[in-house]
């Protein structure tokens, strides 16, 4: 199903991000946490893309056996790196004849064993160069739907870490829109005022596309690390630090308090008529069903 009908389906929208496993036992594990979230009735989940491709393949067995064992919308991510534009159009092709409707298109990052990477050789230098490339793929007619592939959008209601001029920033997500982005979902954050900030600045600056929500739960003190490392320029407001404190070396209570403050970034964000909320999951589902139980939703009954 086309992003444009899903979002207008369901309001707000409530969706999960998977990556793909790099061991046969995480691949068990990973399917198993499939059939724990698939009777909560995504709108649709994400599949990430490996820095420079490294897990195309991957992406795409995922994405395709998502796509024909269960009845959720797969997204898989596709990044600008390491990619001329004939092997971006391949890998769109494969997607296309395996009936994906969406993308996420995104800049992406080099691996780290390519330090010397130089975004000035590269056929996508920006994020919006790619949805112009896929734009052009669905005037082509080669999708099976006639408006071709969704595509949806980084936000970074932060700040993104490579563009600390803010006012640069949202020229750039402007750029992805105006090339023809249909959504934006955001980076995580942990303060629900940059969201909002986030939001209407967006609506100033003439983005009137629908914004989802991109929430990580905290559960490990190693996990918020590895959280502050990837997403460069992280802020964990003091609450979430006090409580984290509170809760000491604990294990049990570090997930609480995590599960149970992302669960009141996700009211609130309700509260405030959120176009959507997407789960970066880590390929587990414990956090996300209590995070759904607190907020009064659950498993959606089968018909």
């Amino acid at each position: 199903m086309h992003i444009q009908d899903i979002l207008q389906k369901r309001h707000p929208s409530f969706s999960f991000e998977f990556f793909p496993p790099k061991s046969n036992s995480a691949w068990d594990e990973l399917y198993q946490t499939i059939v724990e979230l698939e009777p909560y009735d995504p709108s649709f989940v994400s599949v990430t893309y490996g820095a420079g491709g490294s897990t195309r393949e991957a992406t795409h067995d995922l994405v395709v056996r998502i796509k024909e064992t269960t009845g959720i919308p797969p997204t898989p991510h596709l990044t600008c790196v390491g990619h001329d534009e004939a092997e971006v159009e391949g890998i769109l092709t494969r997607y296309a004849e395996a009936g994906v409707a969406n993308i996420l298109a995104l800049r992406g990052d080099p691996p780290r064993d390519w330090p010397d990477y130089d975004w000035r050789d590269s056929a996508f230098r920006h994020a919006a160069d790619l949805v112009t490339f896929i734009q052009r793929y669905n005037a082509s007619g080669k999708h099976p739907d006639p408006r071709g592939f969704g595509i949806g959008v980084a936000g970074f209601p932060e700040g993104h870490p490579a563009t600390p001029n803010r006012l640069l920033e949202l020229d750039h997500l402007k750029a992805k829109v105006d090339a023809g982005a249909d959504y934006i979902c955001t980076q995580l954050f942990f303060d629900n005022h940059d969201f909002f900030d986030f939001r209407e600045r967006c609506r100033l600056a003439g983005i009137h596309v629908p914004i989802i929500a991109g929430i990580m739960p905290v559960t490990t003190r190693g996990g918020m690390k590895r959280m502050a490392e990837l997403a460069a320029g992280a802020r964990f407001p003091a609450k979430l630090l006090r409580a984290l404190e509170r809760a000491g070396n604990e294990p049990a209570a570090v997930e609480r308090v995590g599960v149970h403050y992302a669960a009141q970034q996700c009211a609130e964000l309700l509260d405030q008529g959120v176009d959507g909320i997407h789960f970066y999951t880590l390929n587990k589902s414990a956090a996300t069903r209590e995070i759904y139980a607190s907020l009064g939703l659950g498993p959606v009954a089968a018909d």
